[in-house]
């Protein structure tokens, strides 16, 4: 047997397989069984990467079996997440000309109100910690959740179905507008499947339903146009993004320089500033902020506002899972005062968020799109290590962005991420000592990959 011919048939067999692990995470794993869990992502990993160097100059041969994969979990719901429920809860309120900001979920339980189909189902779905909040989920999220409830208003496994399909094809958009900026970088455009094959994408979008992957949508086709000088339309599409999910407004900084009129490697910051298309700049954000405001129209009041943003407040200053820098500074406020400070730290970690990216913004030159995107990557990275809250599915947007790098910590990450998952056995709980694993790991690699595109090394392709 020639080598030919063994090379396609190992790569067929690390398919198969590949596939048969999916079918095995997607209908027969019970989150609370960690080591399987674990097991499988390992293994997905293992059978993923052997895939991708011995079948990357097969292009679409890869991008058929990474959108096979996900179309493994197209008959299953979520294992891994609860958030879907909440998702369909919305999307049948708003089919029904019910706004879903202005109550929550308890509210109409308490009431004992039953104000969408299979309410009970939902609401047990969801959980009680969900249902007891005000959605937190932006109009343009909303609008896709809505077209889960105009066509399967009755069945929770239908409206997974659509909100899956949206997903996937959000996932088509990404590798269509990702592959073509990897061309106009001049970088080989395989570098995608570091995102579109990574079989964390594959279990946190289309196995998880996470919205993430519609939110980097359209902000991958916002960066094709921004680097193809398209600004204005650019300026759309991340106002829609910001729409989906909130992120994209942190990394709106990042954008001061990058709009120059002269090409400036040696000068000052001060001529930088003073280079900037200020016209070209003011129009750009505001396009964004238009764009954003005009999706939050059909919904804008007062109780609207006042929900919304007592809703995201939580997330810094009430909830707390796979942290980083804050549990040091949480262990620290037990040693010293003796409680849990998350409520002071929650309103500090934000504004020390904002100022680096700021100083990022201030002090690092951006005036190419691959110094736009190694920032962008940098300073999502500090935003997640300074959070109180990083959900697995979080490190998608520094995976996306690490594609167009030299930098490929945010891949490792997207694996070690998933130990957090230890959290969820019978009862909650973290094991503190996987976490530290996970971000010591991470940062050390962070930091050796800095040093080494100081000396202008290799790195991982």
């Amino acid at each position: 047997m020639n080598a030919f011919v063994k090379h396609h048939i190992l790569t067929g067999f690390l398919t198969l397989s590949l596939l048969a692990m999916y079918a095995t995470f997607a209908y027969d794993l019970n989150r609370a069984d960690f080591p399987k869990l674990i097991s499988l992502i390992v293994g997905l990993f293992f059978l993923s990467y052997a895939l991708y160097k011995r079948a990357r100059v097969y292009f679409w041969f890869l991008v058929g079996v990474a959108f096979t994969a996900r179309l493994v979990f197209i008959g299953t719901l979520p294992g891994l997440s609860q958030d879907f429920y909440r998702f369909l809860w919305d999307a049948r309120l708003l089919a029904q000309g019910i706004n879903p900001y202005l109550q929550t979920v308890q509210s109409f339980i308490d009431q004992g109100l039953q104000p969408v189909a299979q309410s009970d189902a939902l609401y047990k779905g969801m959980g009680a910690l969900n249902a007891g909040h005000y959605t937190n989920y932006p109009p343009i999220n909303q609008l896709f959740f809505l077209i889960s409830g105009w066509l399967s208003p009755n069945s929770i496994l239908g409206g997974a179905v659509i909100l899956r399909l949206t997903i996937i094809l959000a996932d088509l958009g990404i590798l269509y507008f990702g592959s073509k900026l990897l061309k106009s970088l001049k970088l080989p455009r395989h570098f995608i499947f570091w995102f579109i094959l990574n079989p964390f994408v594959i279990i946190e979008f289309s196995g998880n339903l996470h919205f993430e992957s519609v939110m980097l949508f359209f902000f991958m086709w916002a960066l094709y146009l921004l680097h193809n000088k398209h600004w204005a339309w650019a300026a759309v599409l991340i106002g829609v993004s910001i729409s989906v999910k909130l992120l994209p407004l942190l990394l709106l900084p990042l954008l001061l320089t990058y709009f120059n009129t002269k090409d400036l490697k040696e000068a000052s910051f001060l001529h930088r500033i003073a280079s900037i298309n200020i016209k070209t700049l003011v129009c750009f954000y505001g396009i964004v902020i238009l764009t954003t405001l005009v999706t939050f129209l059909p919904f804008l009041s007062i109780e609207f506002i006042t929900n919304f943003l007592n809703t995201i407040g939580l997330w810094f200053q009430n909830f707390e899972f796979n942290a980083s820098v804050y549990y040091i500074i949480r262990w620290i406020g037990f040693q010293t005062i003796g409680w849990n400070i998350i409520g002071t730290v929650g309103k500090i970690l934000p504004i020390v968020v904002v100022l680096t990216i700021l100083a990022i913004a201030t002090f690092k030159r951006i005036e190419t799109t691959t110094q736009l995107l190694v920032a962008m990557l940098f300073a999502v990275s500090v935003y997640f290590l300074l959070s109180t809250t990083v959900h697995p599915w979080y490190v998608a947007t520094p995976l996306l962005l690490s594609v167009f790098t030299r930098y490929r910590f945010a891949i490792v990450w997207s694996l070690l991420v998933m130990l957090s998952y230890s959290a969820y056995g019978e009862e909650f709980n973290e094991n503190l000592w996987l976490v530290a694993v996970e971000y010591l790991v991470v940062i050390g690699m962070a930091v050796y990959e800095i040093w080494i595109v100081k000396h202008k090394r290799p790195l991982l392709t």
